[in-house]
């Protein structure tokens, strides 16, 4: 067994700043040698990974990239593979997940940060397209979520609309702390629906359109929910296949991260680097629950550091051809 540069535990109590370039510099050096994928990257751009000290030196690896290669500890199989919608023109992303466990105590970690324990809220997943390509990383957080619910009406709603209705209104009326997850797609086709008083629920949208809808900016999305719904803000999850983390945005779609789990942003014509002196640029994201893949991410969506966090802007153009998707390692 390949000896890990840190203690799984140290990667779920940072404190600092500090604490997390330090780890992140380990982890940086482990993926270096043990993830075949990320090594030849980096010999393709004739990095020495010895010679890199500092966060702002380490090259990011291209997300396309998950769409040809397996990126895993070279020594590890895979427990699991989580595979994306597949949207976009080069196929869908895949995510060899060595450790399970691992996934499940960042996503168990994070809701507890922002949210409280799941045993406390009814959880309702509305996420059809998910359910049905499955092999869906979203699917399997929210089905643990909904395992750990107290509550015997937490479950997926797939194509029932009408008991969806009735367990919202039943929560809703009798105060019940309710976690609605949905993607962006059906909450709008359910709150056409069926428009209702939902003062007292949490409504998370999450993972777009997936091409069933015309694409909507966040805030447009928000505005039709919130008048659908009688609600003051919509919640929002940011995730992807390729990560084991995610942030979470309370309202105004302004996300916020777990300590693990930080955004930086990059230049389109520096596409390996975080530049430390922008506030808006391609997101480029360091997870380092990633540790049997690769915790170094360059992202093709678009982000703007705000005062209290990030907000998401979307996707860049033609992102399935950009970066380095079209290298062969």
């Amino acid at each position: 067994m390949t000896t890990l540069p840190v203690n799984i535990d140290e990667i779920f109590q940072i404190k600092s700043t500090v604490d997390f370039n330090e780890k992140a510099l380990k982890i940086f050096h482990f993926q270096a040698e043990n993830c075949t994928v990320y090594k030849k990257f980096l010999h393709l751009l004739g990095k020495n990974h010895l010679e890199i000290n500092a966060i702002e030196e380490i090259p990011f690896l291209p997300i396309e990239l998950f769409k040809t290669q397996k990126v895993i500890t070279n020594s590890l199989e895979a427990k699991l593979v989580f595979k994306s919608s597949g949207t976009g023109n080069l196929g869908k992303s895949q995510h060899h997940v060595a450790d399970p466990s691992l996934y499940e105590r960042s996503f168990l970690s994070g809701f507890k940060q922002f949210y409280g324990d799941p045993k406390d809220f009814l959880i309702i997943g509305l996420l059809p397209s998910y359910q049905e390509q499955g092999d869906s990383s979203l699917v399997y957080m929210v089905e643990k979520l909904i395992e750990r619910s107290q509550f015997s009406s937490s479950n997926f709603y797939l194509n029932n609309d009408a008991g969806l209705k009735m367990v919202l209104e039943n929560s809703n009326e009798n105060g019940i702390p309710t976690l609605l997850i949905g993607v962006t797609y059906a909450l709008l086709d359910f709150s056409e629906k069926y428009p209702m008083d939902l003062k007292k629920i949490i409504i998370m949208e999450t993972g777009g359109m997936k091409g069933r809808k015309t694409e909507m900016i966040r805030s447009e999305v928000h505005a039709k929910l919130s008048n659908s719904f009688g609600i003051k803000a919509v919640h929002s999850e940011y995730g992807m296949t390729e990560l084991l983390s995610q942030a979470y945005s309370k309202g105004d779609g302004i996300f916020h991260c777990p300590a693990w789990l930080r955004i930086g942003f990059r230049e389109n014509t520096s596409p390996m680097y975080t530049n430390t002196s922008l506030n808006k640029g391609i997101i480029t994201i360091i997870d380092l629950a990633n540790l049997y893949s690769c915790s170094f991410i360059a992202t093709q969506d678009l982000g703007k550091r705000k005062k209290n966090g990030v907000e998401i802007l979307g996707r860049t153009d033609y992102s399935d051809i950009r970066g380095c998707s079209q290298l062969t390692l």
